[in-house]
Parts: structure tokens; sequence; C-alpha cells
């Protein structure tokens, strides 16, 4: 038994907050490396004469790898746990990193932000968190939030470090002092992977476990997957093109960073509130209450112009998507058993990163065509709606099924 269990055992700590911290550093720095694609978008297509569509296609390759290669891994994570994701995602991501430092192709491009989604992301996302949020019986949502604010704080500063980076020695500089950051913060806190009990004796155990749930666990995971492919879509663009709209509007990239770093930070909160939210009204009406607000907040993006406008409107934007990204995972846990956790939050998490993939790389495809942004955040707005459409019509099929239920018991 390890120094840490042993002083967490004799203080009679749960362990599962110790997780938490692992997964909110894991996949903050997952997150943020992903999500600064938008800061290296515009040195990199200029180097090399790339269209805007061509390199975001480098954050759809990424989204692509992590929704398949999740799959695979959350197969594992429930036949043999989440021991040494951590350790391989970790030493992934900082291998990946140092090769971008020299690109000389979009091939290679392409290829290694595939890697960075297959060994990085996929790894650290959505069998972590199905591991977290199986640490606890009671208020799951909060402990999910906490952990998925992680991944919203990552969003919000290694962008704006990166774009300091850039600035003071030039994008190849910037990816090789990122790998050593992240192989200096990210490793040893991988080795304090452990799996939750829960889920071992769900694993070990033939017999089935209890749900009190009216639907299946398929269809379920078929509701939320179909929703997320759209809600991920309208979120992804701003994430991916806020900062190039900033600078295309004369704004300098110090402050469009800091405007992607006040909106990710709002963000954090919007995660922890998600997961609190999913605990007190339930997880569906958490969902749809924070797809609402992105989905308000998004098309706004390319009419302002003031500076305390353009806060103000990521603070709340911010803060919205990121609930909604709890909501999925506190969906997921609440509605599925422990011993199908990994392989329900890694497939619903397929269907959200082919939607955020989507939504990066038509975001630049439609500045491609007009010339500005107005169009894809117009889109982003559009698939918002179909997103919330979808929800109710998930809200009706529960309370229908409840009704069903609640008749034959009568």
């Amino acid at each position: 038994m390890s120094f840490i269990e042993n002083f967490l055992q004799s203080r009679d700590i749960n362990y599962g907050w110790v997780m938490v911290f692992v997964v909110f550093v894991l996949s903050g720095l997952a997150f943020g490396s992903l999500a600064s694609i938008s800061v290296f978008l515009k040195p990199v297509s200029l180097e090399f004469g790339w269209s805007r569509g061509q390199t975001s296609f480098a954050y759809t390759l990424a989204s692509f790898a992590s929704a398949a290669f999740g799959v695979m891994w959350g197969q594992l994570a429930d036949k043999y746990g989440t021991k040494w994701f951590g350790t391989i995602g970790a030493i992934c991501m900082s291998l990946t990193l140092v090769s971008l430092s020299s690109l000389d192709s979009i091939i290679q491009f392409y290829i290694l932000y595939f890697l960075f989604g297959a060994f990085g992301c996929a790894l650290l996302f959505s069998p972590l968190y199905a591991n977290v949020g199986f640490w606890f019986r009671e208020n799951p949502g909060l402990a999910l939030g906490i952990a998925a604010s992680g991944g919203a704080i990552g969003q919000a500063f290694i962008p704006h470090i990166s774009g300091v980076l850039i600035e003071s020695g030039g994008w190849e500089d910037a990816y090789i002092k990122l790998a050593i950051i992240y192989i200096i913060i990210a490793f040893p806190v991988s080795l304090l992977i452990k799996e939750s009990p829960w889920r071992i004796t769900a694993r070990t155990e033939d017999e089935s476990e209890s749900r009190d749930f009216p639907l299946s666990e398929k269809e379920v995971v078929a509701w939320i997957s179909f929703a997320v492919i759209f809600c991920c879509v309208c979120m992804s663009v701003p994430i991916m093109h806020l900062v190039p709209l900033l600078t295309d509007a004369g704004f300098t990239l110090e402050f469009a960073t800091s405007v992607l770093m006040v909106l990710m930070i709002c963000g954090a909160f919007g995660r922890i509130f998600g997961g609190i939210l999913g605990d007190r009204i339930g997880a569906l009406p958490g969902y749809i209450l924070m797809s609402l607000g992105q989905t308000v907040f998004v098309v706004w993006f390319p009419h302002l112009s003031s500076p305390a406008g353009i806060y103000l409107l990521a603070a709340f934007f911010g803060f919205t998507y990121s609930g909604v990204m709890s909501s999925i995972l506190v969906c997921t846990r609440m509605m599925v058993s422990a011993k199908y956790g990994a392989r329900a939050m890694s497939l619903t998490s397929f269907f959200g990163w082919i939607g955020m993939g989507l939504g990066g790389f038509l975001g630049g495809y439609f500045f491609d065509i007009y010339g500005d942004y107005s169009w894809a955040f117009t889109f982003a707005g559009i698939m918002g709606l179909i997103n919330l459409v979808i929800l109710s019509q998930f809200w009706l099929r529960i309370r229908n099924a409840k009704k069903g239920l609640e008749g034959l018991e009568s």
C-alpha cells in the first residue's frame, strides 16, 4: 500500500477524492493542449501556407481519433481497469508535442494530432471519468463536476500559455516547452490512479447489478449519443475559432487568448455547477438547462466589438457550455450500471468527439467560403437548437416509460 493510501486510510478519507484530483489534472492537460490548436492555427497556417480549413482539420482528426479509440479503451477499462491509462497517456502526449515542433508537412501535422487524440485524450477522458463517477454512491455529480472542471482550467490556461510561448520563441519552441511541462506534471500524477472498488466488484461478480431506471442501458446510450453530436458541434466552433475570430477583428493575440481564458475559467465553475445541478434537479433537466444557455450565447460572438462585451459573453458561454460537459457525464453515470460505465461513457464520448471534430472543421470551412465567421457561429446555434429538440424528446420518452411501469405495478 502506498504512502498516500496509508495516509488517507488513517484519516478515513475517501480515495475517490484523490481520483478526482488525478482526473482534474490529466484531463486539464489533455483538453488544454487540444484547445491550444486554436492558438497555433494562424502561425502554423501562415508558416506553411495552409488554409484555415486545412489547418483546423487537425483538430477534427484528433477528435475523431479520440472517438474511435475511446470506445476501445472503454472496453478494456471495463474488463481490466484503468490503472495504467494515465501513465501511457502522459508519455504519449509529451512525445507527440515534441514531434509537433519539427513539422515539415500537413500529413505529419494530421498524423501527430491523430495520435494525440488516440493515445492522449481517449485514454484520459471517458475511462477515467467512469472510474471517478463510481467511487461515489452519494452526489456523484459533484465529484464528476469537479473532475471535469480540470478540462476547463486546462483550456483556460494552456492556450494562453501557448500564446505567450509562441510570441516569445515561436511555435516550434512553444511545442517543446509544453511537452516538458506535461511530462513533469502528468507522469507522477498518473501513478496515483486506483480503480473504484464498486467497479472492481461489478467486473468480477457474475450477478447483474440492479438499476432503478425505466430505459435499457442501450437505449440510454443511443439517446445521449444522438444529442451529444449536435451539442458538441455547437460548442466546438468557438473553442476552435474564437481566437482567430478576435485576431481577425484587430485584437491582439494576448487579448484573444485572455478572452478564451476567461471563457474557460468560468467554464470550470460551470462544470462544477452542472454536476451539482444533476444531483439536485436531475441529470437530464440539468443537461437541458445548460444546453439552452450555450445555444443562446454562441451566436453573438461575431457581432460584439467592445472588449467588455466580449469578456462578458465569453463568461456566460463558458459557464453554460462547460455545464453541458459535466451534465453529459452525470447523465451517463446516473442511467447505467457500474459494470457498463466506461463503455457507456466511451460510446457517448465517441459521438461527442465526432461533433467536436465536425464543428472545429466546419467553422474553418465556412470561414474559407464566406471570408468571415458569421455563418459559422450561426450554424453553431442551429446545431444547439437541434440538440435541445432531441433532449426534450428524450425527457418525454423517460416520463412515458415511467408512467408505463407505474401502470403495470398498479
